[in-house]
């Protein structure tokens, strides 16, 4: 069976544990790296800062075209960066033709 964590800094990701998801507390894109290539194979759904995610682009993209996992940026601590409606847009963008949310 398939699981679901929360990457990123501690502060941002600890309250997901209390709805009993696993989180991984990462403090610098490299260690982030190798978090998420040593789970991504039993993790379905993987979310993670978009601080982080922002730096770990390249390392992302290697998973975009995969089912899983799924890798879903969230707003941190520090606030929302618009990366994760971002991709919302691009993705609809790319299943309807056009842009139909306006972004």
């Amino acid at each position: 069976m398939y699981k679901i964590g929360v990457m990123g800094d501690r502060d941002s990701i600890y309250g997901f544990r209390s709805v009993g998801l696993t989180v991984f507390p990462v403090d610098d894109m490299n260690e982030g790296i190798k978090i998420l290539r040593s789970i991504s194979e039993e993790y379905a759904v993987i979310f993670i800062t978009e601080k982080l995610a922002t730096e770990m682009d390249s390392e992302i993209q290697k998973y975009k075209d995969k089912t899983i996992p799924a890798i879903i940026p969230i707003p941190g601590v520090t606030g929302n960066t618009g990366l994760g409606m971002k991709n919302v847009v691009r993705s609809v963008e790319q299943a309807v033709g056009s842009d139909i949310l306006g972004g």
